[in-house]
């Protein structure tokens, strides 16, 4: 079984004269990808545009757009020679997932998105999911332009985003950290670009509704960022939608719960 994993957006704040960009692709836990090759997936994982290691813009104003992010990930599978893949996405990544199996349906076999929020192509109606103040916790804290202070800063965001309950593995987190900031860290516009390629976005006609590939739409009940009843949302307006609750969950997911959800995406996949 193929799956292609899409990169993520643990959240955008503003601090200082720079910004909180997309997680890079090593966001994916490398245990957590092998024991999807455990159950039997081909795994991949990615770098969106304007992220980690891939093809990097300039300027505040619109560079690309959604469908070109899309096309990217079809690109991804093209590369491999799979015709078709089975979609995870986490985040923003769930958002892309949706655009994808609308856009591309023959491509797409099931769609699994974590911790997403329902698409509308009106990103002012996704608020209503957000957590406050959640996001915002971080937007007063100042940090510095070096590679440590982008270090620390990629740290307190993923802290913000775990559950509370579960421990974080701190060297994991601080290892990750360091490597994202050496392979790339984008420049002060990125987010800028990225938002411009969502709010130009336009869904098919139906919105969401339009998708018939199984849509499995997992939360975590102590996700700090999104409330859950995006994930519900989602799995109600889609006609072959199931909605899952991770308990102790938060809008990332520690070890503990890889067994749960390797087990939910294998029962769902094609």
């Amino acid at each position: 079984m193929h799956l292609h994993y899409i990169h993520y957006d643990v959240m955008r704040v503003h601090c200082k004269d720079w910004e909180v960009p997309r997680a890079e692709m090593i966001g994916w836990p490398d245990g957590f990808c092998e024991a999807l090759a455990d159950a039997g997936f081909q795994v991949v994982r990615y770098d969106n545009r304007d992220c980690g290691l891939s093809t990097h813009f300039t300027g505040r104003k619109r560079a690309y757009e959604l469908t070109d992010m899309v096309d990217d990930m079809m690109a991804v599978l093209d590369a491999m020679g799979w015709e078709s893949a089975n979609l995870v996405g986490l985040s923003s990544g769930g958002g892309l997932a949706q655009f994808a199996a609308l856009l591309h349906p023959g491509r797409v076999r099931t769609v699994t998105v974590i911790s997403a929020v329902p698409q509308y192509g009106n990103q002012f109606l996704l608020f209503r999911y957000v957590r406050f103040p959640g996001p915002f916790k971080l937007a007063f804290r100042r940090y510095g332009d070096s590679a440590a202070e982008k270090q620390r800063m990629l740290m307190a965001v993923t802290r913000l985003a775990e559950a509370k309950s579960l421990p974080l593995d701190e060297e994991w987190l601080r290892q990750v950290a360091e490597e994202s900031v050496r392979r790339h860290y984008p420049d002060p516009h990125t987010r800028a670009r990225q938002l411009a390629a969502g709010r130009a976005a336009k869904l098919p006609p139906g919105g969401i509704a339009g998708i018939r590939q199984p849509v499995l739409a997992i939360s975590g009940d102590e996700d700090s960022l999104i409330r859950p009843a995006a994930g519900r949302k989602i799995a109600e307006t889609v006609p072959h939608g199931r909605f899952v609750l991770v308990h102790r969950m938060g809008h990332l997911f520690s070890p503990p719960l890889w067994p749960e959800l390797v087990s939910e995406i294998d029962g769902h996949a094609a």
